[in-house]
């Protein structure tokens, strides 16, 4: 017959498990409180010890030390109830006139019992005689000095307890908005990433609507694309940035659709660094960029053009360039009154990602004919900052 766990004296497995888990917790709380018990002994003992100094070197120290430490244990006794009567205080933080009157009630309080402790101490310690505990001793004139000190103390140790309140209050407020501004920006970014995806799609499909009754099997092919097109971004849809390399290759479905729409008469040159492939950068970026260049750029000659990608690391920095050799910006163009949704859009997202001057995004005419748009973006790489080669 097998012994049950009660005959035989051990606990079943699970029951041990849950007691040595609440032991050590226990076991961790008690350390940690006398930790702190120790280090405020230590904090006090100090104190008493300053005070002390200027007696030092005196004949009389020894007793003077120790009526110093008497009386700041005591007080090291009494803070802790003073602040736990702060805490049960029904007032909020913004209700500092009554608390301060509540406090002025209790230092009354607090300075007899303190004076009563500390001359209780100073007995201890061999510094008064325990007769000194009696009434008359305590209420004679010739300790009011004493405790007009002890009641400027209370109030030393209630204002250092309601500054460190309001500092943690303001702390907190601090963290609240910095999450209310990190949500704000977040939902921000979501609102411009969203306006691209229906901006983007319907100048595809006004691509593919020009070709349905001419081409047909062309025409199969472009929705082909354009629906590789739709599910990449999708699967970047949560993603603010990804690495370089699936930003190229959404570009490269894209760029499929306009290599059949203008057929030879569109080039496309990429020059991209092999160190900055993985290189974090905006969701779908390019693609409003290389668009915008086709547009109002190579299309409009007869001869077409070449559209060229550059992204190349430059002094722990990401050097991103897309120009064209078109017809160029109009005299009087401006990025801030001038620029398409695309470009606005894209310029905002990057501004967001990497505030307070992190990144650059320029748009000018090319010295060589065309258009450039350049962007500099910090260089990292799977959250760690990748050092550029200079160029």
């Amino acid at each position: 017959m097998v012994a049950s766990s009660a005959q035989t004296g051990n606990w079943p497995e699970g029951q041990a498990a849950a007691i040595e888990a609440r032991t050590t917790f226990l076991r961790r709380a008690l350390d940690l409180k006398i930790v702190r018990v120790l280090l405020a002994a230590a904090g006090w003992t100090a104190v008493g010890v300053v005070f002390a100094l200027p007696s030092l070197w005196t004949s009389g120290w020894h007793q003077e030390l120790r009526i110093y430490l008497a009386q700041w244990w005591t007080w090291g006794a009494l803070t802790p109830v003073i602040m736990a009567i702060d805490r049960q205080l029904p007032f909020s933080g913004k209700e500092l006139g009554r608390r301060v009157v509540v406090h002025l009630a209790l230092s009354a309080v607090f300075t007899e019992v303190y004076f009563y402790l500390f001359t209780a101490m100073r007995a201890v310690l061999g510094v008064t005689p325990w007769s000194s505990l009696q009434i008359k001793q305590l209420t004679s004139p010739s300790v009011l000095g004493w405790q007009i000190w002890s009641w400027l103390v209370y109030w030393i140790i209630a204002g250092a307890i309601q500054a460190y309140a309001y500092y943690g209050r303001y702390m907190s407020s601090e963290l609240r908005l910095e999450r209310l501004e990190h949500s704000f920006a977040e939902a921000r970014l979501n609102s411009l990433r969203m306006q691209l995806d229906p901006h983007f799609l319907f100048n595809a499909l006004n691509t593919i609507s020009s070709h349905v009754e001419r081409d047909p099997k062309l025409t199969r092919r472009m929705i082909e694309h354009l629906g590789d097109l739709l599910r990449l971004s999708l699967e970047s849809k949560d993603k603010q940035e990804v690495p370089l390399s699936e930003e190229l290759a959404f570009l490269d479905h894209y760029l499929a659709l306009q290599r059949i729409r203008f057929g030879n008469q569109l080039k496309f040159h990429f020059q991209i660094a092999p160190e900055v492939r993985f290189a974090s950068v905006p969701s779908l970026f390019l693609q409003p960029l290389v668009e915008n260049a086709i547009r109002h750029g190579v299309s409009r000659r007869a001869a077409g053009g070449t559209v060229t990608v550059e992204a190349l690391p430059l002094d722990r920095r990401l050097e991103i360039r897309v120009f064209d050799d078109g017809v160029g910006l109009p005299q009087g163009w401006t990025l801030e009154s001038s620029a398409g949704l695309g470009l606005s859009i894209t310029r905002e997202r990057i501004a967001g990602l990497h505030p307070n001057g992190k990144s650059r995004f320029a748009v000018r005419n090319r010295a060589e004919g065309g258009t450039v748009v350049e962007i500099s973006l910090p260089l990292s790489l799977a959250g760690e900052e990748v050092h550029g080669n200079g160029g």
